[in-house]
């Protein structure tokens, strides 16, 4: 790899690890904190989980094929970055640098990329396609537990970015059979 590349990579990694930390120190915020812990919380699946069990329940029948695809593109999503976090083995924020605040609690060891980013972005892409009219809920919820990720001391912003771009690559193959 030639210096000139190096020396952007790193530079990069600077900019990733020192925006971290400056979102990160916005949890010391109580309200903050809260708001985010909760997003984070919903995020690990219980919000998606209540949005099928919503639209099962509202929808009837005419609800299953989005309920299916919105569980077929979450069990890939699940698949490739768990594939990827063992691939990477990047470690979380916390572990890297004492400036991070760990204020929230990790679902599984390693950072790259964000887990609950890329499921939010595949709930919400998925369910927007089918029922546009949920926009106003679903566009602040992913945006917030995507920043949850950040704020909480879990993941680097690339971590994050990684995520949102990977999970609207799935949703977005997964329509190319509709």
């Amino acid at each position: 790899m030639s210096l000139r590349i190096r020396l952007y990579l790193n530079r990069m990694h600077r900019l990733d690890s020192n925006v971290c930390v400056a979102v990160n120190h916005t949890s010391q915020y109580r309200v903050i904190r809260d708001s985010f812990r909760l997003a984070s919380k919903l995020g690990d699946g219980v919000f998606w989980y209540a949005l099928m069990i919503g639209i099962l329940l509202v929808k009837g029948s005419e609800g299953l094929l989005p309920v299916l695809h919105m569980l077929a593109t979450g069990l890939s999503g699940t698949l490739l970055y768990k594939w990827l976090k063992g691939k990477t083995l990047r470690p979380r924020p916390f572990e890297v640098r004492q400036d991070i605040w760990l204020t929230g609690t990790p679902l599984d060891r390693f950072s790259f990329p964000s887990g609950h980013t890329l499921h939010a972005v595949i709930f919400s892409v998925i369910a927007l396609y089918y029922y546009p009219q949920l926009s106003f809920v679903l566009v602040p919820f992913t945006i917030m537990v995507a920043l949850s990720r950040v704020v909480l001391g879990l993941h680097y912003p690339s971590d994050v970015l990684a995520g949102a771009l990977i999970g609207g690559a799935i949703a977005a193959l997964s329509f190319l059979d509709i």
